[in-house]
Parts: structure tokens; sequence; C-alpha cells
């Protein structure tokens, strides 16, 4: 199984661990909905066992695959869920070092009063964990 492959299957069945191997050292995550970005496997991975708890009924619906060029190798999963009983689709973008590990992952979000349902849920969760 491809380290893609291995992180959809990771997040389908909410193994964190998994994800967390899949995950480079250096990684940065991305979202509109999130202030500033999240760096670092430890950090990434404080803020997906967050995403893993607060969304809903989560299932990827499809998947798309860049060819690798320039960028380097890319893959898309779109994904529905619900936050606080709001639906909500989305699209995890992710890009892959020369390891194969996931180096980028941006998570975007719609429609809007959904995204920032899970800004708040997020940002609450987060919070309760520094303190």
């Amino acid at each position: 199984m491809t380290v893609s492959g291995a992180f959809r299957t990771a997040v389908e069945a909410k193994d964190l661990d998994a994800i967390t191997r899949a995950l480079d050292p250096d990684i940065e995550f991305l979202s509109p909905v999130m202030v500033k970005p999240y760096r670092g496997r430890d950090a990434v991975t404080a803020l997906l066992r967050v995403l893993l708890e607060v969304f809903e009924d989560f299932r990827y619906t499809d998947e798309l695959v860049g060819s690798g060029g320039e960028a380097g190798a890319a893959q898309a999963l779109v994904f529905r869920a619900a936050v606080l009983g709001k639906a909500v689709q989305g699209l995890d973008l992710l890009s892959f070092g020369e390891t194969g590990l996931v180096t980028g992952l941006t998570v975007m979000v719609r429609p809007l009063p959904a995204a920032m349902t899970l800004a708040r849920a997020v940002g609450r969760r987060m919070e309760e964990q520094t303190t």
C-alpha cells in the first residue's frame, strides 16, 4: 500500500497512530478556518486528534491523484461529514516528499456556516488541550 493509501485508510479507521506514521516530521497543515498554520508532526497530530473527535460520520467520497510533476506527488481526498449537526463538505489536499510521507496537508471545507462551526469547535478543544 502506498503512503497516500495508508493515510486514507488510517483516517477512515480513525487510527491516529497510523496517521502519524504517514506524516513527515516537518509537515505543514493549512486551512482557511485556522488563523495560523500548524507545523511539525507533533502539532499536526494534536490537531488531527481533535478533528477525529469533532467530525461526525466522516467519509471520503472521491479521490484525485496528481501525476507528480514539478511540485511533487499530490493527492486530493474529497469528504463529507458533520460538525455539531451541520453538514460539511471538504477536501484534504496532500503533498508528499521524496520519502513518500505527507509533507503538506491543506483542508478546505464548505459551506461557510459549517466551516465557522468547525473553527469554533476545534478552537475550543485545542485550547482545552493546552490548559
